[in-house]
């Protein structure tokens, strides 16, 4: 199974680019950082919708979406991890998240997912998000092969 992160803004050189760093060396499945970015001078609506016209000329075909918003659903890590096992079971062969910018998601691409996943209640930055994705990518991946580093 390929994971993709489709993201809106740049990571290089940040202490979050750094954390997701380690747990891609750490993962063994593959996973593809995509990130996007508006070059207009554009704000509210008009600016998420176009992120989502990069975020989603960003995404494999046919890849099972996640779009990750404050207002989808929470799921526990073992649920995320119980999910990630399905879907690498049944044979999915691209998982694509996709996580927008300082404006969020457009509501047309979160509508395109076939799972949309929040973080918490909270709301956070969207370079945090993505470090905390990749954290639960690879807790999921430890999860699943019962390695110690989640001890719930």
């Amino acid at each position: 199974m390929r994971l993709t992160i489709c993201a809106v803004g740049r990571a290089r050189g940040s202490p979050a680019a750094e954390i997701c760093q380690t747990y891609l060396q750490r993962l063994p499945w593959t996973v593809d950082i995509r990130e996007v970015e508006v070059r207009k001078n554009l704000s509210g609506k008009k600016l998420a919708f176009a992120e989502a016209e990069l975020l989603e000329n960003a995404l494999p075909d046919r890849a099972t979406l996640i779009a990750m918003d404050e207002t989808g659903k929470t799921l526990s890590s073992d649920s995320f991890a119980q999910r990630l096992g399905r879907w690498r079971d049944d044979g999915i062969a691209d998982v694509a998240f996709v996580i927008g910018g300082a404006n969020g998601l457009h509501p047309d691409l979160r509508d395109k997912a076939n799972l949309v996943l929040s973080l918490g209640a909270m709301t956070w930055p969207h370079i945090l998000a993505r470090a905390m994705l990749m954290e639960q990518l690879y807790r999921a991946h430890t999860i699943l092969t019962g390695h110690p580093y989640h001890r719930a």
